[in-house]
């Protein structure tokens, strides 16, 4: 059957979730044995990235996502893709549009995440063998029609100018935030500690800054996330941790310090790694005019509050649980492949 036809790629993906929700000898070594590549990449984060694309991978979720497109069958075009690597699997859902989109994904992985995307294409290609003929890594990109590439402030620069004559979709620097109103449950600031801690705080869709209002009492929040104290036995955060926290002591510079988070008041958006800046509000009003002038830095923001800014709004906890239409940037990428 055609790998056009809808319900039978529905069938196809929901094989694929279930292979990553059920890891074979292969997948589990891989879990085990990423770290030595990229030590934040530890089996506990490995396993979450597969477990996070099994889930997504469901025919409930796959139906919702692919019924507001029509796919139809034609010449594939060739779309290169500079893929992230700064989570596991993190530019698998770049990957998964152009071959849903019915063109052919030239990848230029991350050297810090090639081997978990090359193992789920290989399980998608014992399933279905037509999806061999759909993607290539390369070295180097060549003979593209068009172009997804995912980078930094910086390196955006440089891709806009380099594949400015293609149809492209160029990513830059991107934070989460949360809002608080003093009002969350002890569950609500425990699951806030998920939104700042999973994968080290490496993701775009990581907390790094917090909205409070004036005068937050910061000691429940502290207390919440106690249970969170594991991260610091990892050797990296924890130099990340010492680090910082020594700037700001020989600076001088008010922060409040747990043992393994540091927090600190200012305006900007990014926080270095076992950091979280925050900034006080008079009111929501103002809180929710602060995030809509962040609008296109900001990934998603946190909250429980009834605020409209343009951005993803997602419940304390489920910052790193994006469903297949949670585009990055608000993009909408399965749609620009279909336009092409």
């Amino acid at each position: 059957m055609s790998i056009f036809n809808k319900s039978y790629l529905i069938q196809i993906l929901t094989e694929l979730g279930r292979r990553l929700a059920e890891p074979d000898v292969q997948l589990q070594e891989l879990a085990a044995t990423e770290q030595h590549l990229n030590p934040w990449f530890t089996p506990q984060n490995v396993q979450q990235a597969i477990n996070a694309t099994a889930l997504s991978l469901n025919e409930i979720q796959l139906g919702q996502w692919l019924s507001a497109y029509t796919l139809t069958e034609h010449e594939p075009k060739k779309v290169g893709l500079i893929l992230a690597g700064n989570l596991p699997l993190v530019g698998f859902h770049d990957v998964l549009c152009v071959l849903v989109s019915g063109n052919i994904a030239q990848i230029k992985a991350s050297s810090q995440d090639a081997r978990l995307i090359k193992y789920v294409l290989q399980v998608l290609t014992s399933i279905e063998p037509a999806f061999k003929e759909r993607y290539q890594f390369v070295e180097r990109l060549a003979g593209f029609d068009a172009i997804i590439a995912t980078g930094s402030n910086n390196t955006s620069r440089y891709f806009e100018y380099y594949f400015s004559k293609v149809p492209h979709i160029i990513r830059k620097n991107r934070n989460s935030v949360a809002l608080l109103t003093g009002q969350e449950s002890k569950e609500q600031l425990y699951n806030l500690g998920k939104d700042i801690f999973d994968y080290y705080g490496l993701g775009c869709r990581n907390v790094s800054k917090m909205l409070v209002p004036q005068g937050y009492d910061f000691v429940p929040f502290f207390e919440a996330i106690e249970p969170h104290y594991t991260i610091a036995q990892h050797h990296k955060y924890h130099n990340n941790y010492d680090y910082n926290k020594a700037i700001y002591l020989v600076n001088r510079d008010k922060h409040f310090d747990n043992g393994f988070l540091l927090l600190k008041e200012d305006s900007r958006l990014a926080s270095p790694l076992a950091v979280i800046f925050y900034e006080e509000y008079t009111d929501l009003t103002a809180a929710q005019q602060t995030l809509t002038e962040l609008k296109d830095q900001i990934q998603c923001i946190v909250s429980a509050a009834p605020i409209q800014t343009g951005n993803q709004v997602v419940n304390f906890g489920q910052s790193q649980q994006p469903a297949l239409w949670d585009y990055a940037d608000g993009i909408d990428t399965l749609q620009f492949l279909l336009n092409l």
